[in-house]
């Protein structure tokens, strides 16, 4: 099997940021959207951004921000993504393509119409996470990923699968072909604060798959 990209998201403290380095993360997600429970001071993520090895992706989510605070934030912080998981439209996007960061789309999906829509995104990559009416990612919720099976590589490029994920499901998500894995609440004792045996359980279940 390929090797699949795995993002943690929610970092909020160091010590949850330091395990998922141990673990083998290959992104990390720092929340930006201060109406989440996960939400970290851009100042505060700084701290725990200069502990970690130049190798771990950054990436910051933002949820229906100004241009202008994406731009501060990402810039300040040396973002390799910046993730817009609100309701951004495809121009608001690709007026973001001058920045240094490269671009994530999530897409809450309701039904196969929702993953259509996906495709007018010209973006770096894209994000399929589950749809609330209220809230946005994080739900510990997925969609059905039964409605997956023409949304390879080679017709999305690069797309991240969400949407509660967690040691007991990794296998099927894995199955899917995706560029990459976003985990979250699958792993969390509480949100904000990860499981570390749930995310050593994650891990060695992916290795276990993906060799």
């Amino acid at each position: 099997m390929a090797t699949v990209k795995i993002k943690i998201c929610g970092i909020t403290n160091a010590e949850d940021a330091a395990w998922a380095v141990e673990c083998g993360a290959d992104l990390l997600g720092f929340n930006f959207y201060s109406e989440s429970p996960r939400y970290i001071k851009p100042e505060n993520a700084e701290k725990i951004i200069n502990k970690l090895p130049a190798y771990v992706d950054l990436v910051g989510l933002f949820v229906n921000a100004e241009s202008e605070e994406v731009h501060k934030i990402s810039s300040g912080l040396h973002l390799d993504w910046v993730q817009l998981h609100g309701d951004e439209s495809p121009g608001f996007c690709l007026a973001l393509n001058w920045l240094p960061a490269q671009i994530i789309k999530a897409v809450r999906v309701r039904d196969v119409r929702d993953i259509e829509y996906a495709r007018n995104f010209a973006v770096d990559a894209l994000l399929l996470d589950a749809y609330h009416p209220e809230l946005y990612g994080g739900t510990g919720q997925r969609f059905d990923w039964n409605t997956l099976p023409n949304l390879t590589g080679h017709v999305f490029g690069r797309t991240f699968l969400a949407g509660g994920i967690n040691p007991e499901n990794v296998a099927e998500a894995l199955g899917h072909g995706f560029y990459g894995l976003d985990v979250c609440s699958g792993i969390e004792s509480s949100p904000g604060k990860k499981d570390h045996k749930k995310m050593k359980e994650l891990f060695d279940k992916i290795r276990s798959i993906t060799g």
